[in-house]
């Protein structure tokens, strides 16, 4: 049976070697297990694992500013695409966002990751922004 539970910090490793072999996943030092685990303190029972029998399937790392939920690293393992996971996930997140009174999101996703995008591009209620340009600090890209 397939099931949604809250990422714990015992998940780290797993996830990590998910997002390594998972094209269009850019890790950073922010990936490591100690920002790993700060995240998910800041942000409780947010960040989401789909699993069967034991199994990761795929993840969601989900956070927010108390007005904007941000959504990162939304992958489902390639054997198992195609099956709804990924939008089960991102509904669930955006459920419990709900419940904290934040309903609206944001994602970043990488111009070079066209499964992404796609996926993006098919989601009902989401839309590419054009008003806007995102500048970062720290490492570049």
């Amino acid at each position: 049976m397939t099931s949604i539970r809250p990422i714990r910090p015992e998940d780290h490793s797993a996830l990590l070697a998910l997002w390594q072999r998972t094209p269009g996943i850019q890790l950073r030092d922010e990936d490591g297990y100690a920002p790993f685990c700060a995240y998910l303190e800041r942000n409780p029972g947010l960040s989401l694992l789909c699993e069967r029998d034991g199994q990761i399937l795929g993840c969601l790392l989900v956070g927010h500013d108390g007005r904007r939920g941000y959504l990162q690293h939304l992958v489902v393992d390639a054997p198992h695409r195609g099956q709804g996971l990924a939008r089960a996930m991102l509904d669930e997140a955006l459920a419990r966002l709900a419940e904290l009174g934040i309903r609206k999101s944001h994602v970043f996703v990488l111009s070079d990751a066209p499964e992404a995008l796609a996926f993006w591009e098919a989601q009902r209620g989401w839309g590419k922004r054009t008003d806007i340009q995102v500048y970062s600090t720290g490492s570049a890209g």
